[in-house]
């Protein structure tokens, strides 16, 4: 007659048990950390990814804001120059006088 050996087979987090764990602790325990570090890894570069995509709608922002800033310049540097033609151009044919000497 053939006997069957019944094995069970439980699922576990960890490749160990606690028979395992104590014998070598310091190697448990630097397997533990060792899986915590990754998952540690992990979490942050998908948070360095999520910074990435929010801060390229910020720096889109920020450059149409610099956009309309650097036009407000170019018109004032226009009317600059205008006012400054049109204040010589007075001065030369003596309808206003100077008072820089």
């Amino acid at each position: 007659m053939a006997t069957s050996k019944k094995t069970s087979i439980t699922p576990s987090l960890l490749p160990m048990d606690f028979k395992t764990f104590a014998k070598n602790p310091v190697v448990a325990t630097l397997f533990i950390v060792l899986g915590a570090i990754g998952y540690l890894y992990i979490d942050v570069k998908s948070t360095f990814k999520e910074q990435a995509v929010s801060q390229g709608f910020r720096i889109e922002k920020i450059e149409g804001r610099l956009d309309i800033v650097q036009d407000a310049l170019r018109r004032s540097d226009s009317v600059k120059a205008v006012t400054s033609t049109q204040l010589s151009t007075l001065r030369e044919m003596g309808a206003i006088k100077s008072t820089i000497k």
